[in-house]
């Protein structure tokens, strides 16, 4: 179990420290392409997803690393959890189911990482 946890959680925390830096350092133009929901978001709420995930990110990995407040990892994969819902609403809202795919596929793998660091403790 506790591979499988490091695989899940490490690719997860590796996705999340890149999607979370590009909205906290990149411009709005630049975030465009990639994220049309930038438009319509405040970039202040943008930096503030962006710096949710790559605290999320560290809480996978930091505290079972470290055996300091291990916890703090299943709460940091529940608010990936919330994080990609929040992703699945907005998409839907804009009626963008065709592009749901990833928040799917994040959400699943943040699902199974609450699930793994549930077993870990």
């Amino acid at each position: 179990m506790q591979l499988a946890y490091w695989i899940v959680a490490g690719l997860l925390a590796l996705f999340y420290v890149y999607s979370g830096g590009m909205k906290v350092l990149r411009s709005q133009d630049r975030l465009r392409p990639m994220m049309g929901w930038v438009d319509r978001t405040p970039m202040p709420l943008v930096r503030a997803i962006g710096v949710v995930e790559v605290l999320g990110a560290l809480g996978l990995v930091l505290p079972p690393l470290t055996g300091v407040a291990v916890v703090l990892a299943v709460a940091a994969a529940i608010g990936l959890v919330l994080v990609q819902v929040g992703g699945l609403i907005l998409h839907l809202s804009r009626g963008e189911a065709r592009v749901t795919g990833l928040n799917v596929v994040l959400l699943v793998w943040a699902a199974v990482t609450v699930w793994l660091a549930t077993r870990r403790l």
